[in-house]
């Protein structure tokens, strides 16, 4: 598990290499603000092989978040982040590492018939009942959740995951009520709460594409106040004083602003952003998506490009990201060890202060 010394330590290690703020808190530790994502890819050896290349020029140098899934890359994202950090020539306990759980995973590789291999391995004597599964493979109910975290404990080869997001949450609402949902979502909470006293995560959160950012009016809107409300009652049903519920992750990048700019949160009396509302409710936000899977190295609109520091237009699409007010984190792809180095290299300008970013939207 991360722990504050370590992490303090990783900073004190790398910290001088950065610009200001590259390294922020997150929880009593610190964190750098760019992180390693493990998403894209083809289940195959020669990717795993380039990931973990990636992975541990990332790790040695001064990236010490890696963020992944158990379905990512049929099941093959964790195993290789579980290498990587077991192979880094940094302490375990300095790396924050973050996994998923909602889609049912394959294992390896793609099977021939995906509804019969889901039935086989999570419905007929698994942990999953078929009126719980949205889409085929997506399923969020405490068992499922419980056997997939032990999925990811085994995959990772860790005794710890230090941050575990219920995995988009707004995919259930194809089958069930928005209230519904809530409710499938405090339960599922509950268990995580146990699975902190346990030991096995650290903390947890929801990973979200589009329900944080969306109107009420849409179908796959979920209110960010109301879910941190039940996150707050399962941690009094399983006895906690304080919900373990620390993190959210969506996208955010120079086209996809609506977290800062929609107002689509009633709380406290007004609408509010889900960036405002997290920063109010003290959540960590870790930015997903923020080179648009790759569309944003090409470049970014010029107005925007001109504000912001960075030798590429990759770094200037990070440090958009990175300057938003309440992002902790942004995410971007490491299956190149190459274009990891660039990445992290944006943290070596500093990013845009509060009044800079506002006026990027005026």
């Amino acid at each position: 598990m991360a722990t504050t010394r370590a992490t303090w330590a990783y900073r004190d290690r790398f910290g001088d290499g950065f610009g200001r703020t590259y390294f922020r808190r997150f929880g009593p530790g610190v964190v750098s603000s760019v992180g390693l994502g493990t998403y894209l890819g083809e289940p195959t050896d020669v990717v795993d092989d380039a990931y973990e290349r990636a992975l541990l020029a990332g790790i040695e140098g001064g990236c010490n978040v890696v963020d992944t899934a158990v379905n990512y890359r049929c099941g093959r994202s964790e195993r290789v982040v579980g290498r990587a950090v077991e192979r880094a020539d940094v302490d375990r306990e300095a790396i924050v590492v973050a996994t998923k759980g909602g889609f049912l995973p394959f294992d390896g590789d793609r099977p021939a018939d995906p509804e019969s291999y889901v039935r086989e391995t999570f419905v007929e004597g698994g942990p999953v009942d078929p009126g719980d599964v949205a889409a085929g493979r997506h399923c969020i109910a405490p068992d499922a959740v419980d056997a997939l975290l032990d999925r990811s404990l085994d995959a990772l080869g860790l005794e710890t995951i230090d941050c575990y997001y219920v995995h988009n949450p707004e995919i259930q609402l194809r089958i069930r009520s928005r209230e519904a949902v809530y409710d499938q979502l405090e339960a599922t909470f509950e268990r995580l709460e146990q699975r902190i006293d346990a030991g096995d995560i650290d903390r947890y959160g929801v990973a979200t594409w589009r329900a944080f950012r969306v109107p009420p009016t849409d179908d796959a809107y979920l209110s960010l106040p109301d879910v941190v409300d039940r996150a707050r009652a399962a941690a009094r049903t399983v006895g906690r004083t304080e919900t373990g519920f620390e993190a959210i992750q969506l996208p955010f990048n120079v086209h996809m602003a609506d977290a800062f700019t929609a107002r689509v949160h009633p709380f406290e009396g007004e609408r509010r952003s889900a960036l405002s509302v997290a920063h109010t409710l003290d959540l960590d936000v870790f930015a997903s998506a923020s080179l648009g899977q790759g569309d944003l190295a090409d470049g970014l609109p010029p107005a925007v490009d001109a504000e912001l520091t960075g030798d590429t237009a990759t770094q200037r699409a990070i440090n958009f990201a990175r300057s938003a007010p309440g992002v902790t984190c942004a995410l971007v792809g490491a299956s190149d060890a190459d274009h990891v180095a660039e990445d992290i290299a944006a943290g070596t300008f500093d990013p845009l202060g509060a009044r800079a970013f506002d006026a990027v939207f005026e």
